[in-house]
This record gives C-alpha cells, structure tokens and sequence, in this order.
C-alpha cells in the first residue's frame, strides 16, 4: 500500500528525491513520515507531515531535507541536498491517521540510499 521509491548511489554534496506513493487508503488524513535505518543502528525519525502539511525534521537534516504531500497524487516526497555519508540508509515512508510516530498503521518497503565520500 505503500511503495517507496528514487533511493540510489550519489556523492556526498548530492541531492535524491524519495517518493511513496500510496494506495488503498485515505491518503488526505494520514500523517506521513520518512524513517530511516543506518546498518547497525536503530531505525530513526527522518520527517514527519501533517495531514493539514504542517512539516517538522530530525535535527540532524533539518535544512537539507524537505518533507512534502501531493494528496492528488496520494503521494509523499523526501527531498534531500546536500547529502552526506552519514546520510546512507534504507529510507522507510509511513502513514498514521492520528499522526503517531512509534508505531505508525502503514510502513512501505524501504528504499537504498548511499552516498559515497
């Protein structure tokens, strides 16, 4: 229901655009989010937004990432400059309807990103 995509190869300094796109359910009311899971590491809170587009991010992207809903094209979209390699992971989209964020309804198949140095 959810399908990640856009993940790749980049170098640092690079920009990727990462799209879920969604199906099966009402996309305009759910809060989505973007995770992320470094190998090794515990999966992390990228970027959350509201069903009313209010948006808020992880200090640790805050501006380089842009969180943003289509909800015509029931999709949602992590847009990221300026990468780094810490920034490599397997990028997760989510949707919740009441916005929660440790155990969202819906989690989409993630999707590879690395950034090489």
């Amino acid at each position: 229901q959810l399908q990640a995509s856009g993940g790749g190869l980049v170098q640092a300094g690079g920009s990727l655009r990462l799209s879920c796109a969604t199906s099966g359910i009402i996309f305009s009311i759910n809060a989505m989010a973007w995770y992320r899971q470094a190998p090794g590491k515990q999966r992390e809170l990228v970027a959350t937004i509201a069903s009313n587009g209010r948006t808020n991010a992880a200090d640790a992207v805050k501006g380089r990432f842009t969180i943003s809903r289509d909800n015509a094209k029931n999709t949602v979209y992590l847009h990221m400059i300026r990468l780094k390699p810490e920034d490599t992971a397997v990028y997760y989209c989510a949707a919740d309807r009441f916005g929660r964020t440790a155990n969202p309804d819906y989690w989409g198949q993630g999707t590879q990103v690395t950034v090489s140095s």
